[in-house]
């Protein structure tokens, strides 16, 4: 079983979406959790999670909508995430490499997500781009424990403070690209009970699919490529993984094929 911690099904048109999940449950991800980006489009990627019971949700906005989205109050995000359904509070963080939203927009947002995670009780999705040590402050003067590094794809200083603090790291695609030397160096050297594997589908498709529209089934690519840098085989991978991510995010359940009999 692969645990597909961080894709956007709400960005394929529902017509495709049944193909999509079916794949990837024949490809062996049993669990997937869609990412909120845009408060104001929230209720359909709950409404997605709330047709299927190994779909996950989270609640919240993209650095990039930082200054267009409104209600991201600590409050009005916290009961968001109190729904059934909705297990961490994200993406939210800084992409200072775009600049979509102004700087201290996307701080100020920053922070009301990491407050809103703990007064809900759920991780925090961090979005980091081209601001690792501005991440990181935000991350330790709002004391934030629990929570991920989505799409890991940075240096050594992101990663290190987050695993200090409890934080995990979750890898996607990015690994398997040919310049991506610097980056596979350390994902050899994280620990494995923090690692996480996801799609960020429709986005950044593994090699050999680079180029394509991505989905949760290509997940397979980036594990089994993860697995042999890390020196495990496929399965213990998954394993692990699978373990982590039901770890972090407590409010999920395993898939019932995987749930001890009663």
């Amino acid at each position: 079983m692969l645990v597909d911690s961080h894709c956007h099904l709400d960005f394929a048109q529902p017509e495709e979406r049944d193909s999509i999940v079916a794949r990837a449950r024949r490809a062996g991800v049993a669990t997937l959790l869609t990412i909120s980006t845009k408060l104001s489009e929230f209720p359909a990627v709950r409404a997605i999670a709330e047709s299927d019971p190994d779909i996950w949700c989270s609640v919240g906005i993209h650095p990039h909508e930082a200054a267009t989205e409104e209600g991201g109050d600590v409050d009005n995000l916290a009961a968001y995430a109190r729904h059934p359904k909705v297990i961490g509070v994200g993406e939210s963080g800084l992409d200072f490499h775009y600049d979509h939203s102004p700087r201290a927009a996307q701080i100020a947002a920053f922070r009301h997500h990491a407050r809103a995670a703990h007064a809900a009780s759920v991780p925090l999705i961090v979005h980091s781009r081209g601001a690792d040590a501005e991440t990181v402050a935000v991350l330790e003067e709002e004391g934030v424990s629990s929570g991920v590094i989505h799409c890991f794809s940075t240096g050594r200083l992101l990663a290190e403070r987050a695993l200090a603090l409890g934080l995990y790291i979750s890898l996607s695609g990015i690994v398997t690209f040919k310049n991506a030397d610097e980056l596979r160096g350390i994902v050899r050297d994280l620990p494995f009970d923090r690692l996480l594997v996801e799609t960020d589908a429709p986005y950044l498709a593994p090699v050999p699919l680079r180029g394509k529209a991505n989905e949760p089934a290509f997940i397979v690519h980036t594990a089994n490529f993860i697995a042999a840098l890390k020196g495990v085989a496929p399965d213990e991978f998954a394993r692990r993984t699978s373990e982590n991510f039901f770890r972090l995010f407590a409010k999920a359940k395993p898939p019932a094929a995987s749930r001890p009999a009663v």
